[in-house]
């Protein structure tokens, strides 16, 4: 039975418990508000399925990608409302034209980041968007087999582990199966995410504790949740709450946390805060509180399996200006003939990349915060997390110097010996 002894060996693909044949393996939060399988001993048949499923332990040889081009999706809407350059979208029609069927991530009608499919274009609108918060695999990968045993080609999108995860689940290749994954930086908590959320919102009404397991998405008090918004360009994204007041009035003001926000005569408002500036983001970019094992990732240098590997284009400016702009730009690594294939045939506007240095997160994990433990203390004991946060978040000189001189010198060239430098410091 697979027994989980460090935390930093659990990835949280869900692979074991969908695998076990008794169905004596649940999935249950920790205190960090992670999820880790529980096996009942009581039931297990020591037939060690679990074990040989795990992408942790079973972990796949590293690999180089075929090719790596920069692209864009030529429907600027669609651009627009997707993390970067909207290749996810052209990958998802092109499948679904097929009579296929499209898994990936979305928020379920408490906010909650779930794993979920769609047969139709309309579908995906849900599924574009970064969502950073590790997603609920469910029963998906039960469901991608289901699909792909009745001959439908299946795209399936997410982490790197959870497309390992799918992979030691199906246990062998299919021709009409298609997975892509993305440069990952980490996944953060569910339970930061549900506590930051709700305590968010509170001054909308309520209680503060359990308004987010009241909402719904049929009768919304918020209509939309976006961790990417493009409204001041690509490079300087930042985090929108949209929603419904439930203040009655021609006009209200609302207080989020220290600022206020005009509530129009229609009763909408509208929440933006810069990545550097909002609470939640500024704690995952830090490594506040992401999941132990990405701190240890097994599926780096593109052991996932996949077939497309995709990302935001960070330093395009400097290699290819003609190319860039303020909309976005994907940074695609085909690492299969099938990914090259699908890549081919989609309509976009593309360009090759040779000989650049790929983001260091696709080779390393990155480091814990060194208030990591501190914080998961406090968000325990049942405080308010948003200032606690920002407290712990707080750059000191030293931090705040070296923060500038990455920015100037990543202004200045791209090269290979720099950015070395730039990450070791």
């Amino acid at each position: 039975m697979i027994i989980i002894s460090e935390k930093e060996n659990c990835c949280g693909c869900e692979a074991c418990v969908q695998v076990c044949p008794q169905n004596c393996i649940s999935f249950e939060q920790d205190r960090e508000g992670f999820f880790y399988p529980k096996v009942c001993v009581e039931e297990c048949i020591d037939c060690r399925l679990c074990d040989k499923v795990c992408p942790v332990i079973n972990q796949a040889s590293k690999r180089e990608p075929l090719k790596v081009y920069g692209a864009k999706n030529q429907d600027v809407q669609i651009r627009q409302e997707s993390s970067s350059g909207g290749i996810f979208t052209l990958l998802a029609e092109s499948v679904i034209k097929e009579c296929g069927v499209v898994f990936s991530a979305k928020f379920n009608d408490k906010w909650e980041v779930n794993h979920d499919y769609t047969e139709t274009i309309d579908g995906l609108a849900a599924f574009r968007g970064s969502k950073y918060v590790q997603s609920r695999i469910g029963e998906c990968y039960k469901q991608v087999k289901t699909f792909l045993k009745s001959e439908r080609k299946v795209l399936f999108v997410g982490t790197p582990c959870q497309v390992a995860g799918l992979k030691k689940f199906l246990k062998k290749e299919y021709e009409n199966l298609l997975t892509v994954d993305f440069i990952c930086h980490g996944v953060p908590s569910p339970g930061v995410w549900k506590k930051y959320f709700n305590e968010l919102i509170r001054p909308l009404g309520g209680d503060g504790k359990n308004l987010v397991s009241s909402l719904s998405l049929n009768n919304p008090l918020i209509e939309r949740v976006s961790f990417r918004d493009k409204s001041n360009g690509w490079k300087k994204f930042g985090f929108v709450l949209r929603g419904k007041s439930p203040f009655k009035g021609d006009k209200n003001m609302v207080l989020f946390y220290g600022k206020y926000f005009n509530i129009d005569k229609n009763e909408d408002f509208y929440l933006y805060q810069s990545k550097s500036k909002n609470t939640y983001l500024k704690g995952f970019l830090a490594n506040l509180y992401l999941r132990p094992s990405c701190h240890a990732c097994s599926v780096k240098f593109l052991k996932s399996g996949s077939d497309i590997t995709v990302a935001d284009f960070w330093g395009l400016q400097n290699i290819r200006p003609d190319f860039n702009d303020e909309i976005g730009v994907s940074l695609v690594i085909v690492n299969s003939q099938a990914g090259e294939e699908i890549y081919n045939n989609i309509p976009k506007e593309s360009i090759e990349i040779k000989d650049m240095p790929l983001q260091s997160t696709l080779h390393k994990s990155v480091k814990p915060h060194k208030n990591r433990e501190l914080f998961f203390d406090s968000y325990n004991n049942g405080n308010d997390i948003i200032p606690i946060i920002d407290k712990l978040t707080k750059l000191g000189y030293r931090d705040q110097i070296v923060m500038v001189i990455k920015k100037g010198i990543s202004k200045i060239t791209s090269g290979n010996i720099i950015h070395k430098i730039i990450n070791m410091i």
